[in-house]
């Protein structure tokens, strides 16, 4: 029997469902003790119906490929954990994602899932922060859980909860957070029970599946509005592996067949030797082109799996996005953003006044590990944050994440539980690619390290900026730098390293990459030069060269040689170009 449903009814459960996932963050950053969970947000809730499609959430549902390896031996009071990404089909692709399942029952009756996942700060392996920049296999990145029951029909699994706690150098952590992810999926659960309370079973399950109708049939006017049959392509490139090698080429083609876009990655590099490699589930990439799809193009449309159908992804075997065992995945989010790149260039080339250029290109991460005075055990774990591209609405964020719910750890947090003193954080001047629209300035964060022990760093966009777009120019790149103690000199440091030693009083820079401009910097509003000049964001120098703009000593525009220099570099330009890609080491070269 088909039930029907009003309107305003659909409405009132897709916002008691949206609310219920937000309550799931709550939940979970309110529990969680990490910093990484608790402070910046590093976790992904989701809502499904019985069949394990996401309804609402913010990653794609990976809960068929765990049902399927149980059958029918799934039971109220069941709760699954998970991190191997080869076990689980890549839902999840590194080790640090604990990924926990909980199959939702309505008075008996199986109604739905609900799941979160959320980075451990640590899980084993060589390093502090398993994470190493140098592994060549998985086998170096920490203990690996294939799915299995940490509750069966509602009595806890000690034995599965001991071998996870024994595996790590940060147990207190990673239980007080795994215990959060599950209190956030109960509290979906709860909710899920309370709205088939109130609307009736029969009516919440056939409103899920309104739901996700809704969104694919909205996806189709998308596909046919902005993917043309003819392939459009676009190549970026990740700088290294950690292991010296790369540059790393990605490569999409987009383009439709009938109602169907297809997402070719063929031409993409093949997998890295070092830890970089993205072994990304089907579903997930999916997710990835609809989320964008729908936050440039309709913002209004519901996100969940309604269009999965609607696509189809061609990832090579072997490639750097589809990785054979046991290729070391651990830093794969070098990747992971490039991909987000390709996307945008590839998209924009038939929507240019709905494009955006490329951001700050990963989630660099420091970490700063030893023994403090009483002998205690420390691991500080931070994600710093870059330039957001410019866009068609404006200029990118300054030192923003990519994330939309992350946030930076307050520095408050980090002086009173951590041996450092974060001595300035602010935006680099003139990271922010020039344009109609800036580019989000990368930020500069000095930490002061106040006890003796070792540092790992992760970053990328060191050598391969982030491009513009429509007329704008490519924005900065990254750089670390170490300080020692008692010397007025810093010397540049990897982007990539582990187990640096570092003594009391050293100072590490950490420099993020900006992003790219969007649209003619020749346009840009002069007013808009000089405030960002008075705010240290971009240089006189720069306002000259990149926007034609001439700034006085009082720090005044004079408009009259501003329009004459302006006139000048249209003329000796002459039309801009797509896209501005600054110059690539190892990809410049060899074409020359």
């Amino acid at each position: 029997m088909t039930i029907k449903i009003d309107p305003i009814t659909l409405d009132l459960i897709e916002n008691a469902l949206l609310n219920a996932r937000f309550e799931m963050d709550s939940v979970v950053v309110r529990v969680a003790l990490s910093p990484v969970i608790r402070e910046q947000h590093d976790e992904f809730p989701m809502i499904c119906n019985e069949r394990g499609q996401m309804v609402v959430g913010q990653f794609g549902s990976y809960i068929p490929g765990i049902v399927e390896q149980y059958g029918d031996d799934i039971h109220e009071g069941d709760i699954f954990v998970w991190n191997d990404p080869y076990a689980c089909k890549g839902s999840i692709s590194h080790n640090n994602d604990w990924c926990v399942m909980m199959p939702i029952f309505h008075k008996d009756i199986h109604v739905g899932f609900s799941s979160i996942f959320g980075h451990m700060v640590d899980v084993g392996g060589t390093v502090p922060g398993s994470m190493p920049a140098d592994a060549r296999t998985i086998w170096e990145e920490g203990l690996r859980i294939p799915p299995v029951k940490i509750y069966a029909k509602g009595e806890v699994n000690q034995g599965v909860l001991d071998i996870m706690l024994n595996n790590t150098r940060t147990p207190d952590m990673n239980r007080a957070d795994l215990m959060a992810l599950i209190a956030g999926c109960r509290t979906a659960a709860k909710r899920v029970n309370e709205i088939c309370d109130r609307f009736g079973r029969d009516t919440y399950m056939a409103a899920c599946d309104m739901l996700l109708d809704r969104t694919r049939e909205a996806m189709k006017v998308l596909i046919d509005k902005y993917i043309s049959k003819e392939p459009v392509s676009f190549t970026d490139y990740v700088d290294d592996d950690g292991l010296g090698n790369g540059p790393f080429k990605m490569h999409l083609s987009i383009y439709r067949r009938g109602d169907i876009a297809v997402f070719d990655w063929t031409g993409t590099d093949d997998q890295a030797e070092g830890p970089i490699n993205f072994h990304i589930h089907e579903g997930l990439c999916k997710l990835f082109f609809g989320v964008y799809m729908i936050m440039a193009f309709d913002p209004k449309i519901m996100f969940n799996e309604g269009f999965y159908d609607l696509f189809e992804v061609i990832l090579p075997e072997g490639s750097l996005l589809n990785p054979r065992f046991p290729a070391a995945l651990s830093n794969r989010l070098n990747t992971h953003t490039r991909f987000f790149d390709c996307q945008a260039g590839a998209l924009g080339q038939k929507a240019p006044h709905l494009s955006m250029a490329a951001g700050y290109g990963t989630s660099p991460h420091f970490i700063f590990t030893g023994h403090d005075k009483n002998g205690k055990y420390f691991q500080l774990m931070e994600l710093l944050f870059g330039g957001v591209p410019g866009r068609p609405l404006g200029d990118g964020f300054d030192g923003h994440a990519w994330w939309p719910l992350f946030s930076a750890t307050p520095i408050e947090y980090i002086e009173n539980y951590y041996p450092v003193l974060v001595e300035s954080y602010r935006p680099v001047k003139d990271a922010g690619g020039a344009g109609l629209h800036r580019g989000g300035a990368g930020i500069e964060k000095v930490y002061r390290l106040l006890e003796a022990g070792t540092i790992s760093i992760h970053d990328d966009r060191e050598t391969v900026p982030p491009w513009g777009i429509n007329g704008g120019l490519h924005g900065g790149t990254s750089s670390k730098w170490l300080q020692k103690a008692g010397s007025d000199t810093p010397e540049r440091i990897k982007s990539k390293l582990d187990n640096l030693p570092v003594e009391p009083g050293d100072k590490v820079i950490f420099i993020t990459a900006g992003s790219g401009g969007w649209g003619d910097p020749l346009d840009r509003d002069t007013k808009k030069v000089r405030k960002d000049v008075l705010a240290d964001l971009v240089s006189t120098e720069r306002a000259k060269t990149d926007y034609g703009v001439v700034i006085t000593t009082d720090n005044e525009v004079d408009e009259t040689a501003t329009e004459a220099l302006r006139s000048k570099m249209k003329s000796d330009r002459g039309e801009i170009e797509p896209f501005d890609f600054g110059f690539i080491p190892g990809v410049h070269e060899a074409a020359e």
